[in-house]
């Protein structure tokens, strides 16, 4: 009997267009409608990730930037876990050393120190989610969706530490040689610092506070509900959904999902391409009666 279910965003309920397919939507609402409780739990921040459940009217909390900050249905924040200031000094010392390009999610927003560069990190990202896309037209639209997103661009990131109104909630660092080239400055940080580290692509790290996990927000979500996990869904694809697959009862792996994601899912679905979401909450519908 499944209650609750928490599925990741990118590579999992968004496709290559980074879209929700009809497939998709249309499962959720079904769900919902037999009183199963569905919950985003991504890695984008909550203007990033709340505009596309609208535009297919799903209403649904949020789990974002990995259980950093929690938001209910109506879009009131819930809970906020940020990392310390002199933890994220330490974090910005490492990855500039090493000249990575990074930016930081605040409770105000994501800032970034240069627009170039991310417009090169996002069409690079754009280049191998869907290979078949040239690099030119991966900037161009990279371009276009770096000026819907409301960024703040700043000359130095210390102006971020310095205000104290700011909360630095998860820093994002990119690197062009895959999780092996990263494996140095993820460990660099983990020996100086108490943090949780996870990816949510091949050449990205993804860096929280340790009690910002997509596993302990779910289970919270659960137990606020007196749901036991037992009865939890989790959907995911990437290193960032390894928490929440394992606390849940019933955890899927995409077909897409890295080879550590299918190891660690106790159930398989079909692609992001071809409705796996959808298809993963149907099966246990099916079950449920």
């Amino acid at each position: 009997m499944i209650s609750v279910i928490a599925s990741d965003m990118d590579g999992t309920l968004l496709n290559e267009e980074m879209q929700i397919s009809p497939g998709n939507a249309a499962a959720i609402k079904k769900a919902q409608d037999a009183g199963v409780h569905f919950v985003v739990a991504t890695g984008r921040e909550y203007r990033e990730a709340k505009p596309l459940l609208e535009t297919y009217g799903l209403s649904v909390p949020l789990i974002t930037l990995n259980g950093a900050a929690i938001f209910d249905t109506e879009g009131k924040i819930l809970d906020e876990v940020p990392i310390t200031k002199p933890n994220a000094q330490l974090i910005m010392h490492q990855l500039e050393k090493r000249g990575l390009y990074y930016e930081i999610t605040t409770n105000q927003g994501v800032v970034s120190n240069s627009r170039t560069r991310r417009i090169e990190t996002v069409s690079h990202l754009l280049e191998t989610v869907n290979p078949d896309t040239p690099f030119k037209l991966a900037v161009a639209m990279s371009s276009a969706r770096v000026e819907l997103m409301n960024i703040r661009y700043v000359d130095n990131y210390q102006v971020l530490l310095d205000d104290p109104k700011i909360q630095i909630l998860k820093l994002v660092a990119f690197g062009q040689n895959g999780q092996k080239g990263l494996k140095p400055v993820r460990e660099a940080i983990q020996q100086q610092v108490d943090v949780a580290i996870s990816s949510s692509f091949e050449n990205n790290i993804e860096i929280n506070s340790p009690r910002a996990q997509k596993g302990l927000a779910v289970q919270n979500f659960a137990d606020q509900l007196g749901i036991p996990m037992s009865q939890v869904m989790t959907i995911g694809d990437n290193l960032n959904d390894a928490s929440m697959l394992r606390v849940a009862g019933v955890s899927y792996a995409m077909g897409n999902a890295i080879p550590e994601i299918k190891r660690l899912a106790n159930h398989l679905t079909v692609t992001n391409n071809e409705d796996g979401v959808g298809k993963a909450i149907l099966e246990q519908l099916a079950e449920n009666q």
